[in-house]
């Protein structure tokens, strides 16, 4: 063999290892995933006993639990620790763009302690300032960033409690364009990002690119996807793998920037009359292992 040989064969030999290796790494990437109670309608014992059944190790519950749990977190952290599932967010509503929050952060405040109570740390904010026969203004998008931003500083100075904003259709920071704004404006030392890939998607922007985008603020995902359908909005939220989301590039996305946060499904409700929340995770569940998504 000459030197020029020699020098072919071993570059192709580099090559075909690196390639190995790129694949060898793509097939152990794991990502930490969660399912949100919020399709079983409130019946959040339930939705604890079949989220874990489906095996998923994180759940995100929603500001119901509050009123029947917030004299007795004890109870509810019982049953969450007896299912082995993580708090790993907490819908904790809204925060508003008057110029007195007062009420705002005295509600988040409350449900952030009672997210300590039950081992949480994270706490999700959305809104509903949204003008309905306008456009938002920048001026404000700006103000709900700078409120948000107070609120945030609020809980996490106090509770240790990381607050998330949620991007999200018929709200302040529908639009790419919208968000973009709201998080220039936010301050991300005390409010970081939640973005869910459907709403983002409905919206008109392309989430794996988001999360490129805003990987040093990315705190959580939800995954879930969307259709066009024949509804008022005119697009449904469906089952993963149902709709028109690109999950495959979202989790590419989600490799690449080495994300480790929570990535928790979320369907607002069962699509199909007579189907059960159950068997609409079941569903989810299978398109995440069709895809090769493998859970940490």
């Amino acid at each position: 063999m000459n030197r020029r040989d020699f020098l072919t064969q071993a570059s192709l030999l580099t090559a075909s290892s690196l390639i190995s290796f790129e694949s060898l790494a793509a097939a152990k990437a794991k990502h930490k995933m969660a399912y949100s109670a919020i399709t079983w309608s409130g019946n959040d014992l339930v939705a604890i006993k079949e989220i874990a059944a489906l095996g998923f190790k994180g759940i995100q519950l929603r500001a119901n639990t509050y009123a029947p749990f917030k004299d007795k977190p004890k109870d509810l952290k019982d049953v969450l620790d007896q299912n082995k599932l993580a708090l790993v967010m907490f819908s904790s509503g809204n925060v508003g763009i008057a110029d007195d929050i007062s009420k705002d952060i005295e509600t988040h405040l409350n449900h952030a302690k009672f997210v300590k109570a039950l081992g949480g740390k994270s706490l999700q904010i959305t809104n509903v300032s949204r003008p309905k026969d306008r456009l938002p203004t920048t001026e404000e998008l700006k103000k709900y960033a700078k409120n948000m931003s107070e609120v945030a500083k609020q809980v996490l100075n106090e509770t240790g409690v990381q607050p998330a904003w949620h991007n999200h259709m018929h709200q302040l920071g529908e639009t790419p364009e919208e968000v973009d704004i709201i998080i220039e404006n936010m301050d991300t030392k005390y409010i970081k990002l939640e973005l869910d890939v459907a709403h983002y998607t409905q919206g008109g922007g392309n989430p794996a690119e988001a999360i490129l985008k805003y990987k040093d603020i990315l705190h959580a995902t939800h995954i879930k996807d969307t259709k066009v359908a024949d509804t008022k909005s005119g697009y449904q939220f469906v089952e993963l793998g149902q709709g028109r989301v690109d999950f495959p590039a979202i989790f590419k996305a989600l490799e690449k920037v080495k994300f480790n946060g929570w990535n928790i499904i979320e369907l607002d409700s069962v699509p199909v009359k007579g189907r059960t929340a159950l068997e609409s995770g079941q569903t989810s569940k299978k398109y995440l292992d069709s895809i090769n998504i493998k859970f940490a």
